[in-house]
């Protein structure tokens, strides 16, 4: 028995649906994305990296807020679109940072984080100079950082 949905023809036995193919016609017609659309692609690459990264100021300081917090959230987005790492999601708080990216396979999640913290700290020292005093020496970020990949 042959079933055609939404261009797409599916061979069934008796007894047996395919639920598969059902779900994907739901979804194209309610204009929800697929796996397969949601997956960015290279030239002979289809990837979806998503990581969950979360990272300190220098002492924990609780410094993210004002304009602080308004100045970082543009450096990171302004950072991220040089590189063509997308920011699916994130949240300021007060002494840490959360973001959700997308990070292209052929760049290390080590090398854009060394990108992201050093390029912001040196961005937030040129725009806010009294940040000199409290942190010196230009160093904005704790070292290190948290990351853990993110499942479908």
């Amino acid at each position: 028995m042959r079933v055609r949905i939404e261009g797409y023809t599916v061979i069934t036995k008796k007894l047996q649906t395919s639920y598969n193919i059902g779900v994907q016609a739901n979804c194209k017609a309610e204009g929800v994305k697929t796996m397969a659309q949601k997956a960015h692609s290279l030239s002979h690459t289809k990837w979806m990296c998503k990581y969950h990264i979360v990272f300190t100021p220098k002492y924990r300081r609780k410094i993210i807020y004002n304009q602080y917090r308004s100045s970082l959230g543009e450096i990171f987005h302004r950072l991220c679109q040089y590189k063509g790492v997308e920011i699916i999601e994130g949240h300021l708080m007060p002494d840490h940072v959360h973001m959700l990216v997308s990070i292209p396979p052929r760049m290390s999640v080590a090398s854009f984080m060394g990108y992201l913290k050093g390029k912001s700290a040196l961005m937030m020292f040129d725009k806010h100079a009294n940040l000199k005093y409290k942190f010196g020496n230009r160093h904005f970020w704790a070292e290190g950082y948290y990351v853990s990949t993110v499942g479908l």
